[in-house]
């Protein structure tokens, strides 16, 4: 059985769940089955609807019920959603431990380590979960220094040019 990598996408960039819904993709076209947990986005990335249209394939998680950015949420808000957002981590952790899939991407995971949901050790504690079988793919934007050591790769995402529309004129 090959042994299967633990990779990170991070960086203050842009790109970095992409990158991880593209590696989703040629996961399935090589007959693999995919499950993506996505944390701190609520709804908006894409359309739900649509990622359900890649099912069996490709299963798409969403525990909280906000369509704003985590970011953008009172206090109150917040801690409504840290209950869901928790479920989504157990989620992913029975996910790890029963092997229930061949890819399983963790979109934004890194980024409940800097709101404080989880800790870094917490998060630890999960990757060293990933069955050698399975490929476990974590998203965000700062990587905690503790976490390298566990990482087969990491894909450091910056932004060299702005859209234009960013930009100043002068």
């Amino acid at each position: 059985m090959e042994k299967k990598l633990i990779k990170v996408y991070c960086g203050e960039g842009t790109g970095k769940s992409n990158a991880a819904l593209g590696r989703a993709l040629v996961a399935a076209s090589e007959g693999r089955e995919v499950f993506i947990v996505q944390f701190l986005k609520g709804g908006l990335l894409g359309n739900p609807e649509y990622f359900s249209k890649l099912e069996p394939d490709i299963k798409f998680f969403r525990f909280e019920k906000a369509d704003r950015y985590y970011e953008q949420l009172s206090d109150t808000e917040k801690a409504e959603e840290n209950n869901n957002i928790l479920n989504g981590i157990h989620f992913a952790c029975k996910v790890l431990k029963i092997e229930e899939c061949d890819t399983l991407i963790l979109d934004e995971v890194l980024g409940l380590v800097d709101f404080g949901i989880i800790t870094a050790d917490e998060l630890i504690d999960m990757v060293k979960m990933k069955p050698e079988s399975m490929e476990l793919i974590l998203t965000g934007r700062r990587l905690p220094q503790a976490l390298i050591p566990y990482a087969d790769v990491i894909s450091e995402m910056c932004c060299v040019k702005p859209a234009a529309d960013s930009m100043m004129t002068g």
